[in-house]
């Protein structure tokens, strides 16, 4: 959001790559998380401690009385593990250093954003053309370095979208990747990305429709609550209020309330959620 509105103060365009990484978690190299270790300067006996966790691992597979023989585990972390949060992000941090040389090399105006296994590709310019060209080129070279680094980007989830704040019709340029393997990317009106509906001008009218909907539906199964002599007390749906159905219909209101932000819609139907749950 802050990005896109500094584009559009000084007059420019947005576009948005967003990729995500195939089977990240199984697909982490040891020998090489365990060199990054050694190259980031960690004690020795840090290192030395993940290498003999991680290579050489075995499993067996059980089944009723079936028992697997012995089988490597050359690769892969434990996705639910406290440590390896820390450890997915130093394996990645070799990638975007060498990622963000290139780009200096190529002055490609393009910035890098990455939730674990799913990337952002952020570009501003004053043409959606011009936008094109750097995307495909920076994501070009970003799945051939992750391939190096033993990861797949899956091209069926690649996604684009485009923000702008013009009056005018809106039609840009369909973003080709067929040569790289990717999709042909045309014109859509809305994109939901990490749970948010974005829209191209951030209105964030279908945002607050989907989840307004989500919780319309709860709202109407509160009443079937309570026991067979009568429904539930006015705390009861208050406490049911404020702990179920607020949690929903303001997931990350931030987006949409802010100062000098058109809310004269969401409050209106904010309203008409709040009659049916007080009825």
């Amino acid at each position: 959001m802050h990005i896109i509105c500094l584009g559009w103060v000084k007059s420019l365009l947005t576009s948005t790559l967003a990729f995500d990484i195939t089977q990240f978690f199984p697909s982490l190299n040891h020998h090489f998380l365990t060199l990054i270790l050694r190259k980031a300067g960690f004690d020795f006996h840090i290192a030395n401690f993940f290498s003999n966790y991680l290579i050489g691992r075995k499993t067996n597979y059980f089944w009723n009385g079936f028992t697997s023989p012995s089988l490597d585990v050359n690769v892969g972390v434990d996705q639910g593990s406290a440590l390896f949060p820390i450890l997915l992000a130093l394996y990645l941090s070799p990638f975007l250093y060498i990622l963000e040389k290139h780009l200096k090399i190529l002055k490609i105006p393009i910035s890098i954003l990455l939730f674990v296994d799913d990337g952002l590709l952020l570009l501003q310019s004053k043409s959606f053309s011009i936008s094109n060209s750097y995307l495909f080129c920076n994501y070009n070279i970003a799945a051939i370095l992750l391939s190096k680094f033993g990861l797949i980007v899956e091209h069926l989830k690649t996604e684009v979208f485009h923000f702008t704040r013009s009056q005018e019709s809106f039609n840009p340029p369909p973003l080709d990747l067929s040569p790289i393997g990717g999709p042909i990317f045309h014109l859509k009106e809305s994109w939901k990305y990490l749970r948010f509906i974005f829209d191209r001008k951030l209105t964030f009218h279908q945002h607050i429709n989907f989840y307004l909907n989500k919780v319309m539906s709860m709202v109407k199964c509160m009443k079937i609550l309570g026991n067979s002599n009568c429904g539930l007390i006015p705390n009861q749906k208050c406490l049911l209020y404020r702990s179920c159905v607020l949690l929903i219909v303001l997931y990350c209101f931030q987006l949409w309330y802010y100062n000098h932000a058109p809310l004269s819609y969401p409050l209106k139907i904010l309203g008409k959620m709040q009659r049916k749950a007080a009825l």
